[in-house]
């Protein structure tokens, strides 16, 4: 009996890390990589896009040295 709680109890305990990790760590790539002053190294391209949670219309600049791209406001 006891071996079936421990069973079920570390499989809550890793879910429950999981739900944790995922929170914190969810959107955050795109969520830095956007604002209102572009950083140095990185070119305008053509691209436009909506961002659907907010409306907001964003530019895309590319970094042709790491290949990174960066959201601006418009």
């Amino acid at each position: 009996m006891k071996w079936i709680i421990g069973f079920y109890g570390v499989q809550l305990v890793i879910l429950i890390l999981l739900i944790i990790l995922s929170y914190l760590i969810y959107d955050r790539r795109f969520k830095k990589k956007h604002g209102k002053q572009v950083p140095k190294g990185f070119v305008r391209t053509n691209e436009i896009t909506i961002d659907p949670t907010t409306g907001k219309k964003l530019v895309i600049y590319f970094n042709p040295e790491t290949g990174e791209r960066f959201y601006k406001e418009d």
